[in-house]
């Protein structure tokens, strides 16, 4: 199960590292544009958005994997016993709940997109849509590996790195 999680974490900071790549160079391509020549190529904006897109989908799904993602630890952690470890494996399994439950809808979402295309790079609109259902997939499958990472011992569903904890 360690090998899976840290599989599925090396390919989630591959893809938002790529993601974030794109976003800088659409960006930097922008300014100078704008500051040296007078104008940008009318395509840089568009980048830019679906670069974002990809971003929130690939690091949504490493957030959570790594304990990132947004939680109410003040909450849980002040919680009794065995229980701070019972909300955040709950936690996870209400996070693959609602992700499997909009995956469908996001299918279909998507494949609406392939009927249109984006207006500056002529790109089927299903690669922008799409994006929504990699993030809901992603955030699925790293809901489950950290429930599963829980339930096996694997981890324990808390953060990797706390801030003012000493490794």
């Amino acid at each position: 199960m360690t090998v899976l999680i840290r599989w599925m974490r090396a390919f989630l900071r591959l893809g938002t590292g790529i993601s974030f790549m794109v976003l800088i160079t659409a960006v930097t391509v922008q300014v100078v544009g704008r500051g040296f020549v007078g104008a940008s190529p009318v395509w840089t904006e568009e980048l830019t958005r679906f670069a974002l897109l990809y971003l929130a989908g690939f690091g949504t799904g490493l957030a959570l994997l790594t304990g990132d993602l947004v939680n109410v630890d003040l909450v849980s952690e002040s919680l009794p016993g065995r229980l701070p470890w019972v909300s955040r494996l709950v936690s996870a399994g209400l996070v693959l709940a609602f992700c499997l439950l909009l995956i469908g809808p996001a299918m279909h979402f998507t494949r609406i997109g392939a009927m249109q295309t984006s207006p500056a790079m002529a790109l089927p609109m299903n690669y922008a849509h799409g994006s929504v259902l990699l993030l809901l997939a992603v955030l699925a499958l790293a809901a489950l590996l950290r429930g599963m990472g829980m339930l096996t011992g694997a981890s324990d569903g808390r953060p990797e790195n706390l801030m003012g904890e000493i490794e």
